[in-house]
């Protein structure tokens, strides 16, 4: 075995091991949440994962966009395919080991190539579009710092990887002309083949040093890569077919209900209950009305923050944050995943049960962002990866108002209404209808 299959190895073993590790950590953090059962209807639920998350349509209502996006994604789901030869190459000690598939590998190798430089233009227009024309959504306040940082990593990532890959296989083609040992000749190169007339003045030794240079850099930065997603929004290449195949199935416009007080109604209308009875007691820990931290969302809400894409489409169609409300409902799922990052490291660092006397509500989310929210649900619909904001925005106002009994004053007067006459207006039941007697 000779020393670059141990590196190699060393490499593979370091980088999988890694890997693994941080999404260990994304796992446990999503099980702080509460538990919610959204196992039902499971056909419906592989058919919305291959229409939203597969076929990326919800993308579509912005065409262009959208053509962008699905050949970056369609390069990274495919190009894997390569990927897989060249960590077997590594391992194994060879060169194109697929090779012998003779007509249908030459076919792939145009296909990849054209992929590549597909992702590779792509990426260089959403670099144009972020930095040069400045789409506003990107340049909203949760924006600043690293997610813009993050953003930009990415795409320049992305642009040296498909240039690495093309160039590797441009030196590699002008190697097979040369009939160098060890490069076997495998076909076309559409795409690199246009650049092998640069590089006829090299030297053999110095287009394999090029073709391994390059072939090194291109794996190594796609284990970089790799451990880069958990840290980075876009971990949603991943987490993106779970958190559609889990996302509501009911009508958006239809809230859940809390158990506890759901229980308490539905025994006050319950003809066969004691009216005197009283209740039965709960078992540990009283259950709390809303959320306050993170650990009072469901696993689902959790998935969602840890989903979000940052592409700010939640933002833009928001009524509250277009008439100047600092609500915006990609900075709440920003700032839940923040939080539960946080969280997690406590628990890591200090024991499960370590309190940092911090919370969702006020240490990152204010009063303010949600009591502006109209639940009107154009964030949801809009999300590309079927997230729900305002699921968290709801519950974060349920505490705030069941809990600490804080709400405008508008607000109080409308409960009021409600309890007492049925209705959000200051009428009585029995007037209801003397509009009618007035005609």
């Amino acid at each position: 075995m000779n020393i670059s299959i141990i590196i190699f190895i060393l490499l593979l073993i370091a980088a999988a091991g890694l890997f693994a590790k941080n999404i260990k950590t994304i796992i446990r953090n999503i099980k702080l949440g509460k538990d919610e059962d959204r196992n039902d209807n499971k056909s419906a639920r592989f058919s919305l994962m291959a229409k939203v998350a597969f076929g990326q349509s919800k993308m579509q209502a912005r065409p262009v966009v959208g053509i962008l996006h699905f050949v970056v994604y369609a390069g990274f789901i495919i190009i894997n395919i390569e990927v897989l030869e060249i960590v077997l190459d590594g391992l194994l000690g060879t060169h194109r080991l697929f090779s012998p598939l003779g007509s249908l590998y030459t076919l792939l190798i145009s296909f990849f190539e054209f992929l590549a430089f597909g992702v590779l233009l792509a990426c260089i227009i959403f670099l144009i579009r972020r930095n040069v024309l400045r789409i506003k959504r990107f340049f909203s306040p949760e924006m600043e710092g690293w997610p813009k940082t993050d953003a930009n990593l990415i795409l320049i990532t992305e642009v040296l990887l498909m240039s690495a890959f093309i160039l590797m296989n441009a030196a590699d083609a002008q190697l097979q002309a040369l009939g160098s040992a060890h490069y076997a000749q495998v076909g076309s190169f559409p795409i690199s083949g246009l650049l092998v007339g640069a590089l006829s003045g090299m030297s053999e030794s110095s287009l394999i040093f090029m073709e391994r240079g390059l072939w090194w850099f291109h794996i190594v930065g796609i284990f970089a890569f790799l451990n880069y997603l958990p840290y980075s929004k876009h971990f949603h290449i991943l987490l993106a077919f779970p958190n559609v195949f889990y996302s509501k199935l009911t009508p958006k416009g239809q809230l859940t209900n809390m158990p506890a007080v759901k229980k308490e109604v539905e025994m006050m209308f319950d003809p066969n209950a004691d009216p005197y009875a009283a209740p039965p007691e709960p078992v540990g820990e009283p259950e709390r009305f809303g959320a306050k931290d993170v650990t009072d969302l469901t696993w689902k809400q959790l998935m969602d923050a840890y989903t979000c894409t940052e592409c700010g489409r939640c933002t833009d169609v928001c009524p509250a944050n277009q008439t100047g409300k600092k609500l915006s409902p990609r900075k709440i799922l920003m700032d839940t995943r923040d939080r539960l990052e946080e969280v997690g490291k406590g628990i890591d660092k200090n024991g499960k049960d370590h309190d940092d006397g911090k919370s969702l509500l006020r240490d990152y989310i204010t009063e303010e962002e949600i009591l502006a929210c109209t639940s009107c649900n154009a964030c949801t619909e809009a999300c590309p990866v079927n997230n729900d904001p305002l699921s968290v925005i709801v519950d974060l106002r349920r505490y705030l108002i069941m809990e600490e009994s804080k709400a405008p004053a508008e607000w109080t007067g409308i409960f009021t209404n409600i309890e007492n006459n049925g209705a959000p207006w200051q009428f009585a039941q029995a007037d209801r209808l003397k509009w009618k007697d007035e005609q």
